[in-house]
């Protein structure tokens, strides 16, 4: 991977991964504002779904149960964490397609392949601005005329606890200058200036860690 691009490890710190999902399941309310992301991707058999910054494989496993026959592809930047994806999803007998990289270089992994879709979750609160702006541009331009991006990631923070509890938690483990963009709810915005139309927040969850919301984009053409 280029030397000037670094991430922010799963959990935030990687001795920490092996708790990544423990940590999510425990934090996040993780089944409800997943399957409600699920619901909103709608995956079909037709669909060719990629999942920017895919992590340990939770949300390609989910996604693959509900359209098996969808082609399924991952990206992350982080080599130990696609291990543990691909332990997970061949076990769960899913043939996905795992790339190391950035969203930045979305459009370069796929070697033009147009994907229908594109979802990320709990990606965009750890990435500095620079690669929030970069990884929507990416997405915008792999994405197939009509295609959608889906999102679910911390968002605005729109109540004192809410504020309370995503200061204590999330910034506490990965920082308050990448964070604080997305708490005052700035990945509408971002998506707009990368191109897509009809964005939307479809929803905001409560969380013991703070608020997270889910986003939809289309690109029209």
């Amino acid at each position: 991977m280029p030397p000037e691009l670094t991430y922010t490890p799963a959990a935030g710190h990687h001795w920490l991964t092996p708790f990544y999902d423990i940590g999510v399941a425990a934090l996040t309310r993780e089944r409800q504002w997943r399957n409600a992301l699920i619901e909103q991707l709608r995956p079909t058999p037709s669909d060719v779904i990629l999942d920017v910054g895919c992590g340990t494989g939770s949300l390609l496993l989910r996604v693959g149960n509900v359209a098996p026959s969808a082609q399924l592809i991952g990206v992350d930047p982080d080599p130990a964490v696609l291990a543990r994806a691909q332990k997970r999803l061949s076990a769960a007998g899913l043939s996905v397609v795992l790339h190391v990289g950035f969203a930045r270089q979305v459009a370069v992994l796929l070697e033009g392949r147009r994907p229908t879709k594109i979802v990320s979750s709990l990606v965009f609160h750890q990435v500095p601005m620079a690669e929030k702006v970069a990884a929507l541009t990416a997405m915008y331009a792999a994405l197939a005329a009509g295609g959608e991006l889906h999102i679910a990631d911390y968002g605005l923070q729109r109540t004192q606890i809410m504020r309370f509890l995503f200061r204590g938690i999330i910034q506490n483990l990965d920082g308050r200058v990448n964070t604080e963009p997305n708490a005052r709810g700035v990945l509408p915005e971002l998506m707009r200036g990368a191109g897509f139309q009809n964005v939307e927040e479809t929803a905001a969850i409560a969380t013991p860690s703070g608020s997270i919301s889910l986003y939809r984009g289309v690109r029209t053409r």
